[in-house]
């Protein structure tokens, strides 16, 4: 039996208190007897439960190799296509940066990840292998769950559907897809496709759609007319979603009940540069909503780095969340927002739960995300996996 006392921390920056930590959970959150345990003392620290990744690709990013020069044009197919050529001439292997990437968001508090990882006839199987890998070699320090992900194109690349269900056959999570109007340019097929695969493996589902306006609320009508049909409540999600930031906001406004009677999930990056889902409008209605840093440092633009308290801030900002209420919204989407959209049992910073814990140096919650202090400790299942703002294990 292990034991950890985190003692004088203030959950969600409430009164100071402490919390026992047995076998990986929390056993108690209340003043406790340090006589039989490991103590850590938070000195005053807030203590909110490990931040939620909820969409990454950590198969594709070029951190730690240096920095270069973009390539890629401004339309999505030229993105996809550069990159696909990229990935061997920089040997951009997947096992190796993904697990960097694990190591840059354990620093940064997170202990859940959700990567989308490309599958399609030049790749095959090799990003997916190597985030399978990693997943398993960090299994104590980061829950990794993956999304097969047909970036290239399911219908117009022969072969990738084949992949894909070997892809999930071997341990993939979830069923990806992609843009099906402007991908595809056959969104029956390509639905019909992803949504029969999850039906075979018994998987969800999580599409990106940056479809907008009119053809995205097209395709989105689509997605959530099979959900109804076969019974996939609660098991969808679509990330970006850019079409529910439309100008016609009558449309947008049934979109999202649509998506609430179906308990469709969204998934956003509050990207400055695009429409997006209003969060508050997503609440109101009851649409469950995560967040995630999409890609980072990768050949698609140089920005991010992983860390979901500086995502909350980009919410809050796209969102115009200024009170303190709105902004403590803004880091739920980052946290139980993105544990219910991944389904993680036990999640939380309550009795019973596993001890996944970040400690925060700020007098109250709204102030860690606006401020965005170093991590002074991050735990995972109640052992130490970073500490102020460096992961305590190696990589390389």
């Amino acid at each position: 039996m292990t034991e950890l006392l985190l003692k004088n921390v203030r959950p969600f920056g409430g009164a100071a208190t402490d919390i026992l930590i047995r076998d990986g959970r929390i056993v108690r959150i209340g003043k406790a007897d340090a006589s039989a345990a490991e103590v850590e003392d938070g000195g005053g620290a807030i203590a909110i439960p490990g931040l939620i990744e909820a969409h990454a690709h950590l198969d594709k990013s070029l951190w730690g190799m240096g920095w270069h020069v973009h390539q890629a044009g401004p339309a999505l197919e030229d993105k996809i296509s550069t990159e696909r050529r990229l990935r061997r001439e920089l040997n951009i292997d997947p096992a190796r940066q993904s697990a960097r990437q694990v190591a840059l968001a354990a620093s940064h508090g997170t202990t859940a990840i959700r990567s989308h990882v490309d599958i399609d006839t030049d790749q095959k199987l090799w990003c997916f292998e190597g985030v399978a890998a990693t997943r398993e070699r960090f299994r104590d320090v980061m829950d990794i769950e993956i999304v097969a992900f047909p970036q290239s194109g399911l219908m117009i690349r022969p072969g990738t559907l084949e992949l894909m269900d070997e892809a999930l056959a071997n341990g993939a999570d979830v069923v990806g897809g992609l843009d099906p109007c402007g991908i595809d340019r056959d969104p029956k097929g390509q639905l019909d496709a992803i949504f029969g695969l999850a039906e075979k493996h018994g998987k969800p589902i999580d599409i990106h759609l940056h479809e907008a306006d009119d053809l995205g609320a097209f395709s989105m009508e689509m997605i959530i007319e099979r959900t109804r049909a076969l019974g996939m409540q609660g098991k969808v999600t679509i990330s970006h979603a850019f079409c529910l930031g439309m100008t016609d906001r009558a449309r947008a406004a049934s979109l999202t009940e649509q998506l609430a009677h179906q308990d469709i999930a969204i998934a956003t990056t509050a990207p400055a540069s695009r429409p997006v889902p209003m969060a508050a409008e997503l609440r109101r209605a009851g649409v469950r909503l995560c967040a995630g840093s999409d890609g980072i440092r990768d050949t698609w633009g140089p920005y991010g780095n992983l860390d979901m308290l500086e995502r909350a801030l980009f919410i809050g900002l796209r969102n115009n969340f200024r009170n303190d209420a709105d902004v403590e919204y803004a880091l739920h989407i980052c946290t139980q927002g993105g544990a219910d959209v991944m389904e993680l049992a036990d999640y939380g910073l309550r009795e019973g739960a596993f001890a996944d814990i970040v400690l925060l140096d700020a007098e109250t919650v709204p102030e860690a995300v606006a401020a965005r202090p170093k991590r002074k400790l991050v735990l995972k299942r109640g052992k130490p996996v970073a500490r102020d703002g460096q992961a305590l294990f190696t990589v390389e």
